[in-house]
C-alpha cells in the first residue's frame, strides 16, 4: 500500500484522468440504474407494495389484469383451500379524470382505477384524509401525485367520457399503475365504471379481474385444480405479466450490462497500458529483490484506492444530480441498489487489474533492464 501510495501522490495528473473516467462510468451506472428502478416502481408500484403473496387470475389470461376476469364467487372457495390466510377481490381499469366544471383538455389526468373491499388488505394506508368506506362507493383514496396536479382532499372530479364522478377522501403515497396515479375505489363503483358498456362483464355474477391471496407455501397447482378454470401465481409473476413491464425493464438491465462490460474493458486497458510503461521500473525493483508477490499486491491496492475514491465521487454526484431533477422524473435511488452497484464496479476495477498483475509476473529482470538507458 505505501508503494501504491507513493506513486499516487508522484503521478499526480496520469491517476487524476483515470479517475475522472472511473467517476463518469460509475456516475453513468447510479443514473441509470435509479431511472430504471424509477420506471420500474413507477410502473408497478401498487403491485409490489400490496400485502399479497399469491394472485389467482383467468386461465389463460397470461397473468395480466387486463386479460383476466373472474367471479366474486370464487372468493369463499379460495378462503377455504389449504396455506390460505386471507383472500380478497381486486379490479383495474384505465381512466382520464377531469376537475369539476372543467372543460380543458389541459386539466385532463391519466388515472388506473384499482377496485378493491374497503377494509380489505388491498387497501393502502392513508397518510391525509380517511380510509375508503362501503357506505361511500364515490369516496376515492388517491395518490399523493395527484396533488402536484391540483387536487387535494373533498375534491371530486369526473371521469372523462362517463357521468361518474368521484370524490377524494384520503391521500397514500408510493401507489402507481402502469405510470400513473392509483385511485382505489370501493369494488362496487369500480365495476359500474369498469362494465358501463352492456355485456362488458360476459355475464359474470361480481366480475373481478382477479383474487389476491395472503398465504405462506400455497401450492399453486392445487389451487388450480380447486378452482376451475383458475392459474394461481406468485405477486412478482404477476408484476412481470403486467403489460411492458418485463421488456421496459429488459432494456434498462441490458444497456446497464453493456455500460459495464464497457467499464470493464476501458479499465483493464488503462491499468494494462500504465503497467507497460513501468516494465523498467518493475523489472529493476525485481532485480534488486522485490517478488512478484509485493509489486501484484502494490497494484492491486493502487487500484483499490483509484475504485473506491472514484465510486464514491460517482455517489456524491448521483444524489446531487437526484436533488436537482424535476419532481416528475422518474428517479428512484435506493441503498441497497447504490451499494450493489458500487461492489459490482469495485469487483470489475480489481478482476480488470488482474491482466496488469498477470503482466508484472511475466517481467524479465534482465531483459527490463537491457531495453534501460
Amino acid at each position: 500500500m505505501f508503494l501504491a501510495v507513493k506513486e499516487l501522490m508522484h503521478s499526480k495528473v496520469r491517476f487524476l484522468m483515470i479517475i475522472i473516467i472511473f467517476v463518469l462510468l460509475a456516475w453513468l451506472v447510479f443514473i441509470l440504474s435509479g431511472l430504471g428502478n424509477g420506471l420500474s416502481t413507477l410502473a408497478a408500484s401498487t403491485f409490489k407494495t400490496m400485502k399479497a403473496d399469491y394472485v389467482i387470475f383467468e386461465e389463460g389470461s397470461q397473468s395480466s389484469m387486463s386479460k383476466s376476469l373472474l367471479s366474486d364467487q370464487l372468493l369463499a372457495e379460495a378462503e377455504l383451500l389449504p396455506n390460505v390466510d386471507d383472500a380478497a377481490p381486486m379490479g383495474t381499469t384505465m381512466a382520464t379524470a377531469l376537475k369539476a366544471n372543467s372543460t380543458s383538455s389541459e386539466d385532463k389526468l391519466d388515472i388506473a382505477i384499482i377496485g378493491i373491499n374497503p377494509g380489505s388488505f388491498l387497501e393502502p394506508a392513508v397518510i391525509e384524509g380517511e380510509s375508503l368506506s362501503a357506505g361511500n362507493l364515490t369516496g376515492v383514496i388517491v395518490n399523493t401525485t395527484m396533488k402536484d396536479e391540483g387536487y387535494g382532499v373533498g375534491d371530486t372530479f369526473q371521469l372523462d367520457g362517463t357521468t361518474e364522478s368521484l370524490k377524494i377522501i384520503g391521500f397514500v403515497e408510493n401507489q402507481t399503475y402502469n405510470h400513473v396515479a392509483s385511485v382505489f375505489t370501493p369494488m362496487a363503483e369500480w365495476r359500474k365504471i369498469a362494465f358501463a358498456a352492456p355485456g362488458s362483464d360476459k355475464g359474470i355474477a361480481g366480475p373481478v379481474n382477479a383474487i389476491m391471496l395472503q398465504g405462506k407455501d400455497i401450492d399453486p397447482d392445487a389451487m388450480n385444480s380447486g378452482l376451475t378454470g383458475t392459474d394461481t401465481v406468485t405477486r412478482s409473476a404477476a408484476v412481470q405479466g403486467m403489460p411492458g413491464y418485463k421488456e421496459e425493464n429488459g432494456t434498462i438491465l441490458m444497456m446497464l450490462a453493456f455500460l459495464l462490460a464497457i467499464a470493464a474493458f476501458v479499465l483493464g486497458v488503462f491499468f494494462y497500458v500504465m503497467t507497460m510503461q513501468k516494465t523498467n521500473q518493475f523489472g529493476i525493483m525485481k532485480a534488486i529483490g522485490a517478488s512478484n508477490r509485493f509489486l501484484s499486491k502494490a497494484i492491486v491496492s493502487q487500484v483499490l484506492v483509484l475504485s473506491l475514491t472514484s465510486i464514491v465521487v460517482g455517489v456524491l454526484l448521483t444524489y446531487g444530480t437526484a436533488a436537482i431533477m424535476p419532481k416528475g422524473m422518474p428517479f428512484k435511488l435506493e441503498t441497497t441498489l447504490v451499494v450493489t452497484y458500487s461492489v459490482i464496479l469495485l469487483v470489475i476495477a480489481m478482476l480488470s487489474s488482474l491482466v496488469s498483475v498477470r503482466k508484472i509476473t511475466r517481467i524479465d529482470p534482465l531483459k527490463a533492464l537491457g531495453r534501460a538507458e
